[in-house]
């Protein structure tokens, strides 16, 4: 189901895009989502663009902002930029927990700005940042790069799971408005376009997204969740300019 709000967005996509459009992020971005039959919705805005273009999913699953960027993925999206290119940025799922007793190697500094934690993760030191900081050293390295950056909330669970639509965006939606702010950047708050959707399409269809767990959506979910994304990006008011 497409309601027609979204079918009359995206039908506004103008015919100038990027020629390249990295994606950065976790599982529910990620082609093959988290597995058995589910996949994430980068490579489903693909049909609704209506110029030459290239995706370029470098989303992968069980990351955070923090270990993105610890395993240099940010970095490699860097070499590969040419000014006009795109990159968005979508974290928050792995991005919570607590550094003790034991770092897994996902979670963030408590705090929205400069705030520093030190923790020993896989045997090394190391020096941790905010969620907001995270994005913010990305979007400055793209940036540099001369390409654009969108940075967008992370998408929901399940509003559905208890009966009835529940939705409280996570801490890391509005952590993630912060960076794009500070970072001079577009921002899409990505879970409260999905959650409208999933709203109106209620509690029957959209249980049957969620195949194996309240996270990971399957195909059909990922199409509805990358149509939610191009409606923020286009209804939103700033999509005409550019994307």
């Amino acid at each position: 189901m497409k309601p027609t709000l979204l079918l009359t967005c995206l039908s506004l996509i103008p015919a100038s895009f990027a020629t390249t459009i990295y994606l950065a992020g976790d599982s529910t971005m990620a082609v093959g989502g988290g597995g058995n039959g589910t996949d994430g919705w980068g490579d489903y805005i693909s049909p609704y663009l209506k110029t030459n273009y290239t995706i370029s999913n470098h989303a992968i699953a069980g990351r955070s902002a923090r270990s993105f960027t610890r395993e240099g993925r940010f970095a490699t999206i860097a070499t590969l930029l040419t000014p006009s290119d795109w990159v968005i940025i979508e974290f928050g799922h792995n991005d919570g927990g607590s550094l003790t007793p034991t770092d897994n190697g996902r979670t963030d500094c408590p705090g929205t700005s400069t705030e520093i934690c030190y923790s020993e993760y896989d045997g090394v030191n190391e020096t941790i940042l905010t969620f907001p900081a995270y994005l913010e050293n990305a979007s400055q390295l793209f940036l540099s790069k001369g390409a654009n950056v969108l940075i967008a909330s992370q998408t929901p669970e399940n509003p559905w799971e208890t009966g009835t639509f529940e939705y409280t965006p996570t801490r890391f939606v509005g952590y993630a408005e912060i960076a794009a702010q500070v970072a001079g950047v577009e921002y899409v708050d990505h879970g409260a376009y999905v959650a409208s959707i999933y709203d109106t399409l209620g509690e029957e269809e959209v249980d049957g997204f969620f195949p194996i767990d309240h996270t990971h959506t399957s195909v059909a979910g990922a199409e509805v969740v990358a149509q939610a994304f191009l409606e923020g990006v286009v209804c939103g008011g700033w999509g005409l300019r550019g994307f």
